[in-house]
């Protein structure tokens, strides 16, 4: 199987959640752009690529950020995938 359809740990997952969310509720709200990618992700599992659905809605530029923002685990977990 492909790695980027592996799931990660729970705490790596939680982790890539948490921080995502963190980096959406920085944008402008004005046409519900950030709580719509939030509603997408807030409640999603920990099942196959999710983890790399999450990353996958940033552009390169909010994606480094958010690798910037992760435990070296889930960054290595990451970049593994997308590389």
């Amino acid at each position: 199987m492909d790695k980027y359809y592996e799931a990660p740990s729970d705490e790596i997952f939680e982790e890539i959640k948490r921080e995502a969310i963190n980096i959406w509720k920085t944008y402008d709200d004005t046409y519900d752009y950030a709580t719509g990618k939030i509603n997408r992700i807030k409640d999603i599992t920990n099942i196959s690529d999710n983890a790399m659905f999450i990353v996958a809605m940033f552009d390169n530029s909010n994606r480094r950020k958010l690798l910037g923002n992760l435990s070296k685990e889930a960054e290595d977990f990451i970049m593994e995938r997308i590389n």
